[in-house]
């Protein structure tokens, strides 16, 4: 069997790398399956990444494949977890799956499939991997089950990277991929999806970071008024748009509504709401550190744009002026916010994207 026949599968646990790792058996492929531990914690065997590892070795040994565990936490600490504390110090909300997948998964992760003699990575994302015969570049692509589509997590691989990554589950629905699951005896069939931090877990996320960052309590004001409504405790655990764990009270005389976060006002340390929804609409947005699927910026400025990974993409035109994209959106959108990433489309093609600034 020649090394374009061997294929190195991300085991997570979770059912869609596990029916991965299935679908390419079946289709002669000679598949290994890594786990990757990239979170220190404590040495708790009932902790969910002690649970997913068991779960992924036993999917391997169902599938009668050879599997290894790598730990990657130290590359992790660096290369992700390390940026994302600073970006919410300088008052961004970073998203750090996404710089997982671009440091960890498609790179750390990519290299190390090479070093055990694989041509392929293959991971349970719902995302279409296309070879465009007319343009001969390799077209990232929204997947069958579009209400899965991850290629908003994905959208800074390139086309080194995609020529070494396969994405089995592309024309698949979730529906089916539970059901080839149960069908193949797995006991995570049923196993709920994944959410949180990238490799931490689910967790409180302003507790989490208050393990890291230091607090510095301020003023909750309303934007209109400026009327002090409360204290927070410090702008970083808090981010646009965000409702909850504002702990304040109505303001006499005013309607009973959701107060929402629409500004952090660093110059005096407060954190400005109001129950004015409008407050978070914008039709204009700059975006840095772009990356391009294809290598070089797309040469339409009519696209198509998503700035959250559940946002509906919004028709916009782009405009590019030293490594700086201007975008203006036809209609407005909600909370717009500094370090998430907006990711570009051209229908059903994901073009690559950028760091809101």
């Amino acid at each position: 069997m020649n090394k374009t026949s061997r294929v190195v599968v991300g085991l997570s646990g979770g059912v869609d790398s596990s029916v991965t790792a299935k679908l390419l058996v079946d289709q002669g492929y000679e598949v290994i399956g890594i786990f990757m531990k990239n979170w220190e914690d404590e040495d708790d065997p009932h902790c969910p990444a002690a649970i997913d590892a068991v779960d992924a070795r036993a999917v391997a040994d169902k599938l009668g494949i050879q599997f290894y565990s790598f730990n990657f936490a130290k590359e992790y600490w660096r290369d992700v977890f390390e940026d994302f504390l600073q970006a919410h110090r300088d008052g961004l909300t970073p998203n750090p799956d996404i710089w997982c997948n671009q440091y960890i998964k498609f790179k750390v992760f990519l290299e190390k499939a090479e070093e055990l003699g694989a041509y392929f990575l293959a991971t349970g994302h719902y995302a279409k991997n296309y070879l465009n015969p007319k343009t001969g570049l390799q077209e990232l692509q929204i997947p069958f089950d579009k209400n899965k589509d991850q290629t908003y997590f994905v959208y800074t691989l390139g086309q080194k990277q995609l020529q070494k990554v396969l994405f089995p589950l592309q024309d698949l629905d979730k529906s089916e991929v539970r059901k080839i699951a149960q069908e193949s005896g797995f006991l995570n069939a049923d196993k709920k999806d994944s959410t949180g931090i990238c490799f931490v877990g689910e967790r409180n996320y302003s507790k989490f970071l208050q393990q890291y960052l230091e607090k510095e309590p301020g003023d909750i004001v309303q934007l209109e008024t400026g009327k002090v409504l409360g204290q927070h405790i410090g702008l970083s655990f808090y981010t646009l748009g965000q409702r909850r764990e504002l702990h304040i009270g109505g303001v006499k005389g005013a309607k009973e509504s959701p107060w929402f976060v629409v500004n952090k006002n660093f110059d005096q340390n407060k954190l400005e709401v109001s129950q004015d929804e409008n407050q978070l609409l914008t039709s204009e947005l700059q975006a840095h550190k772009l990356t391009w699927v294809a290598g070089e910026s797309p040469d339409k400025t009519n696209l198509q744009a998503r700035i959250r990974y559940r946002s509906d993409a919004v028709n916009c035109v782009i405009s590019l002026a030293d490594q700086v994209i201007t975008v203006k959106f036809l209609q407005p959108v909600r909370a717009v916010t500094p370090g998430q990433s907006i990711v570009f489309y051209d229908g059903d093609v994901c073009l690559g994207g950028g760091i809101i600034v």
